[in-house]
């Protein structure tokens, strides 16, 4: 069978435990964590958000965090270039970068730190599909349930003996492990949006196993996408890993008979334009909640919008882990 490309987003998680998966609800636990992030993190987040008291809840409230981190990192950068004795930022300034980093890093762990799975009459077809056919899957969120599920199935193994790569090695991450190679046939795991697992050492991107993440590690991360969506595609930019899997997207999405687009909000304009360049000529498949406060119509509608296509096929469930249509070609 052809492949396909998966798209999985946040919404796998929410139909499987909504309080923990709600990104609302992640930044707000890790906000009033007395642990997670100093006193003088808080502080120097919220001056930034305002003052005042004021405490990030939602993704497009990070704006100003963004604009100000590049902006710090900018002259941090002419600092080091120029040999300067003097720095051009405050003490706090130089920490405010740390700081955010911090807190997004604890969100995104909090989010990957889920005791429970999903359900086999899911996972199971799932991973048969994907191990036949060595499709495709790239994730827009950060928990383990996919990733975890698909090692413990033995789909992303050794180069030569693998389902899926991606890119991540004993020795850190490398593009060129991702190149096919001696007649491999393998597909793509892409962490689009990072990963709490990924940290930097040595200057060099790695990934921790599972059972090392833990809700006190103290290391930021810049290999993890959260902030306003109009910085998204510079957040991705400025990783090497975060860049390398999105140019591989292209690839994906180019040898694919069809994309499947699965618990995806469709906020993120970066991903809707690669998808849509490739939508007029392969169909697309979405699958999504149907309490999202509109019916089918008005969704398909929404969905041809974003993708610029009518080769479109909405699945509008009451629970998107009933979803077990991975082989059906339209």
């Amino acid at each position: 069978m052809p492949r396909k490309t998966l798209v999985f987003g946040n919404g796998l998680g929410m139909a499987l435990d909504h309080a923990h998966f709600s990104l609302t609800n992640a930044m707000a636990n890790v906000w009033a964590d007395p642990v997670a992030v100093t006193a003088p993190q808080k502080e120097l987040i919220s001056q930034c958000l305002g003052g005042n008291g004021a405490i990030p809840q939602r993704e497009d409230q990070l704006d100003p965090l963004h604009l100000v981190i590049s902006a710090c990192k900018t002259l941090a950068g002419i600092n080091r270039s120029q040999g300067m004795d003097v720095h051009w930022l405050s003490p706090e300034g130089q920490q405010f970068p740390l700081a955010v980093g911090n807190y997004i890093h604890k969100v995104a762990t909090r989010l990957h730190m889920y005791g429970g799975g999903l359900p086999p009459e899911f996972l199971g077809p799932l991973v048969d599909f994907v191990r036949r056919t060595r499709s495709h899957v790239a994730t827009l969120n950060y928990d383990k349930l996919l990733y975890g599920a698909f090692l413990d199935a033995g789909l992303l193994a050794d180069y030569f003996n693998t389902t899926l790569v991606d890119g991540m090695m004993g020795d850190g991450f490398s593009s060129e492990a991702m190149a096919r190679r001696y007649g491999n046939t393998f597909g793509y795991y892409l962490h689009l949006h990072g990963s709490p697992l990924f940290f930097d050492h040595h200057g060099i991107a790695r990934k921790r196993d599972r059972h090392q993440l833990n809700p006190f590690s103290p290391e930021g991360s810049d290999h993890i996408v959260l902030t306003h969506v109009r910085h998204k595609r510079s957040v991705i930019g400025a990783s090497a890993v975060l860049s390398a899997y999105w140019n591989y997207l292209n690839f994906c999405l180019n040898e694919s008979e069809e994309i499947i687009v699965f618990g995806y909000s469709g906020d993120d304009v970066h991903l809707n334009d690669v998808i849509a360049a490739y939508a007029q000529s392969r169909h697309v498949v979405v699958v999504e909640w149907n309490g999202a406060g509109a019916n089918d119509q008005q969704r398909h509608w929404f969905w041809t919008q974003k993708f610029k296509t009518t080769n479109l096929h909405h699945w509008y469930l009451p629970n998107i882990l009933a979803f077990t249509n991975w082989e059906h070609r339209y």
